[in-house]
Parts: structure tokens; sequence; C-alpha cells
């Protein structure tokens, strides 16, 4: 038996990110570089130990053996003492289910209802995979106990024009959810679903049950109407901080891009609330004389004896004498040959 959580997380890394394009045919998105040195699975599982929560069950399915070997361990990230861990839980056949697959975001946790409830927690705190942002778990939390509520929502808001894109809600004045729809073509708010709930794991666990024979279970289509239907108490948790979705090409450089601002919005700096990652042992970067740098991330091991401008550099990218890269980001293990020019671009890992 082990030992009883009052919550636990669970992470859905399981989504093939196809509008990454390239990026995404040999990886999951949440396995894909960011910021030089990270990969996006980085920040939510750094934001669960800087919140105190120690169990973390990973929910992977395509293109999966690199994220599985990458969270395996989960020492990175302080997730390897007694008594906690990362679980990586892919999906698995069963003696009464002809089932190989996750069918949804909510079927992926349904699935491994047994997984939960070996810890018998109280809450159940369910993540997206593929964001990049710095958030206290631990708060939202707190704000689900005060209101008493079955499930919260963490919502943030977005333009108007972009809400269509999102799940939305409507809340009253004590945050309490009194309208949600999904991705509508004509939004009542600008209040938008971050993919972030926390449960009452009694609450999802009916649901999860009642719902089991929908093909395609998914929370945003089914669970919470469902909840919504059955008069739950649904509140939404709005958060302030930077939040990028980065499951386009665009957002996905537009985000590297705005971590070398002069003063970035999104800080890789601070003591208090650090994103971990793997640290390999290799040698230091080296920037040849007669090189030039600007406004850069540059990983370890890189060797530079161009032009770099406005740029993310990974590990152990070579740039030959005479080539300029600009605006662009150069993922690790790559090579850039002499007198090459590179212009707001994204090369990917081993090129």
């Amino acid at each position: 038996m082990m030992m009883k959580k009052e919550m636990i997380a669970m992470l859905l890394a399981g989504g093939q990110g196809s509008r990454l394009g390239v990026l995404t045919q040999k990886a999951a998105k949440p396995a894909v570089a960011f910021g030089g040195k990270y990969r996006i699975i980085d920040f939510p599982l750094s934001n669960c130990i800087n919140s105190g929560i120690d169990t973390v069950g990973v929910l992977t399915q395509y293109e999966s053996i690199q994220l599985n070997s990458y969270v395996a361990a989960g020492g990175r990230w302080g997730l390897d003492a007694k008594n906690s861990g990362v679980y990586v839980l892919p999906p698995r056949e069963k003696a009464d289910e002809n089932l190989n697959v996750y069918r949804g975001t909510a079927d992926a946790i349904s699935q491994n209802i047994d997984f939960i409830d070996k810890f018998d927690p109280e809450y159940v705190l369910v993540l997206s995979g593929d964001h990049i942002y710095k958030m206290n778990y631990d708060k939202m939390l707190a704000a689900h106990k005060e209101a008493k509520a079955d499930a919260t929502i963490a919502v943030i808001g977005v333009p108007m024009k972009e809400a269509s894109r999102f799940g939305i809600m409507v809340t009253d004045d004590i945050g309490r959810i009194t309208e949600f729809e999904e991705k509508p073509e004509h939004p009542s708010s600008n209040l938008a679903s971050m993919g972030i709930y926390i449960f009452s794991w009694k609450v999802l666990r009916d649901a999860l049950i009642e719902l089991k024979d929908q093909q395609s279970c998914d929370f945003g289509k089914h669970i919470i109407p469902y909840c919504f239907k059955n008069n739950k108490r649904l509140f939404a948790y709005e958060f302030s901080g930077y939040w990028k979705d980065v499951g386009t090409l665009g957002s996905y450089w537009e985000a590297n891009m705005e971590l070398i601002d002069l003063i970035p919005e999104f800080n890789l700096y601070e003591e208090f609330w650090k994103i971990y990652t793997k640290c390999d042992t290799i040698e230091p970067q080296y920037i040849a004389p007669g090189a030039k740098v600007e406004r850069c991330i540059i990983g370890e091991a890189a060797e530079i004896h161009g032009a770099v401008i406005n740029s993310v550099i990974g590990p152990n990218v070579y740039i030959g004498p005479g080539a300029v890269v600009r605006d662009s980001i150069i993922m690790k293990d790559t090579s850039i040959g002499r007198d090459v020019t590179i212009d707001k671009s994204i090369i990917a890992e081993n090129c």
C-alpha cells in the first residue's frame, strides 16, 4: 500500500503536437527543446516540485520513447525521494478491456483510476505537458478548498479575438462558473481555460466511471459539461502570470524570442522558482576570436565562429566562420556551416 497523499498530479503528455510540424515527427510535443537547455515538460514538472507536489503520473502515448526515458528518473526535479516519484503511464492492455491507446484527455485519466486509487488522494491535479509558465498549484488548491469546490479550473484572460480557440468560462462575483463553452464561435467571455484542473477525487472518479463508454472522452467536451449539468460546484481560478501555449510554430518561436528580451516577461533566472532540467556534463561554450554574439542564449559546448544575433542556441551547436544566425532557434547537436545565413528560422536537433 502506497502512502496516502492529499493531492497527486496527473500530467497529460501524450499529444502528437502536429501543428509543430517536423519538430514533433519523432518526439512528443512535451519533449521538444525550449529555451536552449530545457524541454517543454520541464515547466509543469518544476511547478509541481516547487508547489510541494511530490507524486506525478505522466501519461505518455505518441512517440513516447524519448519522453519516457527523459522523465523516468525523476531526480532532476527532486521527485526521486522516498514516498515520491514520477510514474510513466503509457497505455496498457487490461484483461477485461480491449484498449491499448488513450482515446482523449479524460479517457487517459480513466484508464489509470487504479493507479490514483493506490494513493487514495483527496484531490487530483490534472495538467497539460505542453505549456510554458510558472504557477504555484498550492495556491490554487487553497482556493479550491476555500470555495468548497468540486472542481477548480485555472483560467487566464485572452484577447477576445482569440477566445474561440479555448474553452471559455463565465463566472459570477464569487468566481463560480455559471456558463462553460468549449471553443465557441461567438464567445461571451475572454476567460480561457488553461487546461489545468483540480478535482476532488471522488467527484472526478464518479464522472469518469459514468462517462466510461463515451467515445474519445475529453475534459473540455465531456467531464466539465457533465459536472456542470449535475450541479457540481465549479469555480474558476484566475491566473495573472505568463502562460504560453506553444502548440504552433509561430507561438513556439515567439516564446523563445521573448526569453531574450531586454527585460524578459518570462524570467528563467529567478532564484525562488527555478525550472529544473537534465544537465549533461559537457565542456563549456566557446566563442572564437572575431565571432559576434548579441542578445542571445548560448548553450553549453556551443562553438561560435560566426555572428549570432538575437537567437537561442542549444547545447553542442557549431556555427562556422562567416555564418550569420539572426532571430532564430538552433537546437542541440546541430552544425551550421561556413558562410551560411540563417534568418528567423527554427532548426531542429541533430541537423
